[in-house]
């Protein structure tokens, strides 16, 4: 199985009749640029799709197999996620895109948001990215996990560069 190449707004856009019924908006915990937010209503209008969107905040681990709360997510981090979230949603709304959202907790992104896109009913992915670096390197940086997500789907996975908007 080969990987398939990064889609971004530079390069390979998809065919002008690719249409999409519903779109995941996925974040493994860093904020989610207007460049996400135009790449996703830029595909939703183009069929009328609606969004989700999804953020991660991050489990660090577990003791002897069971969930430390040291090692949880912070309610401020919590928090956090959920606001971006909702700030989100409202931008999409306010453009004319029917959304939805909301955060979950796992160490795990990869797996939780290519499971949450087949749940969902979801087409695409689109993410932030930081440049690729490698399958060997990026294996060990969270940073990296929207490439994991693009190896893991089955279904087409947008990667924006990631320029936090403010």
């Amino acid at each position: 199985m080969s990987a398939r190449p990064a889609l971004t707004r530079e390069q390979d856009p998809p065919p002008e009749n690719q249409r999409f019924e519903r779109i995941l908006l996925a974040s493994e915990g860093r904020p989610i640029p207007k460049a996400a937010v135009a790449r996703v209503v830029e595909l939703a209008r183009r069929s009328d799709a609606s969004v989700r969107v999804l953020s991660i905040a991050r489990v660090h681990g577990v003791a002897f197999g069971l969930p430390n709360p040291g090692l949880l997510p912070t309610k401020r981090e919590w928090d956090e996620q959920r606001d971006m979230v909702r700030k989100v949603v409202r931008q999409l709304e306010r453009k004319g895109i029917d959304a939805d959202g909301h955060v979950v907790g796992t160490r795990n992104a990869t797996k939780r948001i290519v499971r949450e896109a087949e749940f969902a009913g979801c087409d695409a992915i689109v993410m932030a990215a930081d440049p690729d670096r490698g399958r060997i390197v990026g294996d060990f940086s969270w940073s990296q996990e929207p490439q994991r997500v693009r190896r893991k789907a089955k279904i087409p996975v947008f990667l924006v560069s990631d320029e936090p908007s403010a």
